[in-house]
């Protein structure tokens, strides 16, 4: 009976889900003069009609992670997608690794954000807002039909099986744990955005008090998706022994789109909540921003790739997803259209200002999004069709390379730039010091690697210029008075210069050796000798591998042993390579152990990649600065509101 009270809380949710809807539009209409005054009646209904959803969709979810700790064989998906012996942890995190539970954890955490607003939500004037949980409640609506009617998670086997089939062994990892969970989060927190630009936009609202609201969930979603593509890029370097960091594989885009768009959306809250500009841009990118993750959920779980992350097969769940997709769009788009007219310009500035940077800086970020959503798309169509394209890293590098730089020329200027109005000399001024470090840097890398690509070369040189400027709103301040959501900005652009000199020294320096070798040789990678010492069986909980030894020696210094396995899962039954890295102040040895071939020889594929730690060191410099900036905000308006109360 789990599973069948699992069903009927999703079901009770749904419903809700429904009232929240109509109670929401009976409400908007009255607030705003176009219905009977039912307000006073109806009004305190809303925000716990919305925590009740969110409490039974939880509920549902928590019941649907009991069945597979408990590997309740009796329910379609568990036997699908468990087994009893693998880990504890793998029993858990299984829950979400597979279509059905993936989106009601989507479906779970957009009630649970919508219940958080309902609850904690008291800068709006109460008709936006109730229009914001009537938006929410219209996608919400829309997923929960996809669950109950075409991914019912709950869905009995008769007779059950004696075995589960297992989870995919490339997901069995602690990855699983937090990246899709970081993702869908952040993914959430769009729509959350994007149900306020409705509200905003129903209610005729567009202000600084709505891109106030929306400034925290913007910023919290922001940070979830860096978590989540930072993460999600060291899992599969990692698990997949393939030795790459990006591959610009689709459901890799599917990511990334929604964070460049989420990207531009910060910077434009930003200016229309504390300089009441960029109102209608900021509407848009809040369409675009949800329209992205649709985009994404769609690319990913609706059958029509082939990846470790895409689990469904089923066309209809794929129809069924697309028609979501161009009715919440085409629908934001119609709104959009309509009521754009009744957006009031915001105050207005120059040209060369930090809104104008900022303005630039969003054009830039929307020409890479479309380059990713064009180049990621384009092979889709083709072979809707009937032919075959293949689109690939040479594509994306040469595309969006150029306007990544670009970005990043403009990053370095912004924070130097006064609001509204800026003189030109004083900013040459400024800028001086980070402009001619990066020239000192192109000549000294071009001199000490006169074979460097464009791209790389420009990369660790603007990195520099860029990590300088970050530090510029530091300058001349009193730090211990400087507010916290400075040294979050600060922070941020650091991460962004720290990733951006790992990427170009990966691109620029890495090493490869690829060789058949025999037990006693030894290979040069790099600066490393790496001998093969053995090959030996091991063996885990549910899997068996052959396990090299690898003894690396770095000019005359001790030995450090690596351990790369050839695994051969049992359930299902999986081969797959788990890579083995040793990680130094400057870099990466990476190893993989590939087949043993008839005379005797086995595969040995080995990396040398100077400074690519530096990759993921950004990432998480990065996400640190969105939490200060987040905190930062969050606290200082309390604050504020604090000091309202007492006056």
């Amino acid at each position: 009976m789990i599973a069948e009270a699992g069903l009927a809380a999703l079901w009770l949710g749904a419903a809700l889900c429904v009232l929240q809807l109509m109670l929401s539009v009976a409400v908007t209409r009255s607030l705003t003069g176009k219905g009977e005054g039912v307000a006073d009646q109806l009004l305190p209904l809303v925000r716990p009609v919305a925590v009740a959803q969110a409490l039974l969709t939880a509920l549902a979810f928590a019941t649907l992670i009991w069945l597979f700790i408990r590997v309740d064989l009796s329910v379609l998906l568990v036997a699908q997608n468990d087994h009893s012996e693998k880990p504890l942890l793998y029993r858990f995190a299984g829950t979400w690794g597979n279509h059905e539970g993936s989106m009601l954890m989507w479906v779970t955490i957009l009630a649970i954000a919508g219940a958080a607003v309902a609850l904690l939500e008291r800068r709006l004037e109460e008709r936006t807002l109730i229009a914001t949980l009537g938006g929410q409640a219209v996608i919400g609506i829309g997923f929960y039909a996809f669950l109950l009617f075409a991914s019912n998670p709950f869905a009995r086997i008769t007779p059950a099986p004696a075995e589960g089939q297992g989870l995919n062994p490339l997901l069995q990892d602690p990855g699983l744990a937090f990246h899709p969970p970081s993702l869908y989060m952040g993914y959430v927190g769009l729509s959350i955005a994007f149900s306020f630009a409705i509200g905003a936009l129903v209610t005729r609202d567009v202000g600084p008090a709505f891109a106030r609201a929306m400034r925290p969930w913007v910023l919290g979603a922001w940070v979830l998706l860096t978590i989540g593509i930072t993460a999600g890029s060291y899992w599969s370097y990692y698990e997949l022994g393939w030795g790459g960091w990006w591959f610009w594989d689709p459901v890799e885009n599917a990511s990334l789109m929604p964070w460049l768009a989420a990207t531009a959306l910060l910077h434009s809250v930003t200016v229309l909540a504390t300089r009441d500009g960029l109102r209608a841009w900021t509407v848009m990118l809040a369409v675009v921003a949800f329209s992205m993750s649709m985009v994404g959920t769609f690319l990913v779980r609706s059958g029509i790739l082939t990846s470790v992350h895409a689990f469904a097969v089923d066309p209809r769940r794929g129809s069924f997803l697309l028609a979501l997709l161009l009715i919440y769009i085409g629908g934001a788009l119609a709104l959009f259209a309509l009521r754009i007219g009744t957006v009031r310009a915001g105050s207005r500035f120059d040209a060369v200002s930090r809104e104008g940077a900022l303005v630039v800086n969003n054009l830039l970020l929307s020409a890479v999004l479309g380059i990713v959503l064009i180049g990621t798309l384009y092979p889709l169509v083709v072979e809707a069709f009937g032919g075959q394209i293949s689109v690939g890293p040479p594509y994306f590098n040469s595309a969006a390379g150029p306007v990544g730089l670009a970005i990043m020329v403009v990053m370095a200027a912004g924070p130097l730039m006064r609001w509204r109005r800026e003189e030109i000399g004083p900013l040459l001024r400024r800028i001086a010091p980070a402009a001619a470090l990066v020239v000192i840097a192109l000549i000294a890398v071009k001199l000490s690697a006169p074979t460097i690509g464009i791209l790389p070369l420009l990369g660790l040189a603007l990195a520099i210029g860029v990590g300088v400027a970050s530090l510029a709103p530091l300058w001349g301040r009193n730090l211990r008075r400087t507010p916290l959501h400075t040294y979050g900005m600060v922070i941020a652009h650091l991460g962004i210069a720290v990733s951006l000199a790992g990427m170009a020294s990966e691109s620029a320096f890495t090493v490869e050796r690829l060789v058949a070798a025999r037990i006693g040789d030894t290979v040069e990678v790099g600066p490393y000798a790496v001998r093969f010492a053995k090959v030996e069986p091991t063996f885990g909980e549910n899997w068996e591998a052959m396990q090299a030894s690898l003894e690396a020696r770095r000019g005359a210094g001790d030995p450090t042993l690596l351990l790369p396995q050839a695994r051969a899962y049992w359930s299902p039954a999986t081969e797959t390579s788990e890579s083995a890295i040793m990680t130094v102040l400057d870099g990466q040895l990476y190893a993989v152990l590939g087949k043993q071939a008839d005379d005797g020889r086995w595969q040995l594929r080995l990396w040398w990649k100077p400074f690519v730690t530096l990759i993921w060191l950004g990432g998480a410099l990065v996400a640190l600065g969105g939490v200060l900036a987040l905190v930062g905000r969050v606290w200082r308006e309390t604050r504020a509101r604090r000091r309202e109360v007492l006056a």
